[in-house]
């Protein structure tokens, strides 16, 4: 199991995510032949309308003290609770442009369904209890606080 090694693991990237990370990680799984099933969590930032004008990105910032160590409590009840093989979490910091990957969350385990509930969990925690904000960048530039919907 990859459990965590007692000091908050970094899951802060800056700028989106990529696709090449994405693909990498999961490339790199082929050779855990134990893994039965991953389940992959990708946070998009969307072209909302806000007031008729178009987000044309988030800028994201946090605590990040705080935020690692919350992620570290997260990561253990979640390995508690479910019988997993791998668990990785990737969020941006800085600016992420429309149709780019902000939030990357990959759970492994011998079973979908542990997999698939793990992934969820994750998701819904980070969202609730991570201290990372959004400011919304307009078409026009100017801005406002992202509020978390889901």
């Amino acid at each position: 199991m990859e459990m965590s090694d007692k000091k908050p693991k970094n899951i802060f990237v800056d700028g989106p995510i990529s696709p090449v990370k994405i693909g990498d990680d999961i490339a790199h799984h082929q050779k855990k032949t134990q893994i039965g099933a991953h389940s992959i969590f990708l946070g998009q930032v969307r072209a909302d309308s806000v007031d008729a004008k178009i987000v044309s990105a988030i800028e994201y910032t946090a605590h990040q003290e705080m935020a690692l160590s919350i992620m570290h409590e997260i990561r253990e009840a979640i390995f508690a609770k479910y019988p997993l093989t791998c668990l990785h979490i990737t969020h941006s910091l800085g600016m992420v442009n429309v149709g780019e990957i902000c939030l990357f969350v990959f759970a492994s385990a011998v079973h979908r369904k542990e997999a698939i509930d793990a992934c969820e969990e994750v998701v819904e925690r980070i969202k609730k209890e991570l201290p990372i904000w959004g400011k919304e960048i307009l078409e026009d530039n100017q801005y406002q606080w992202k509020e978390n919907k889901g």
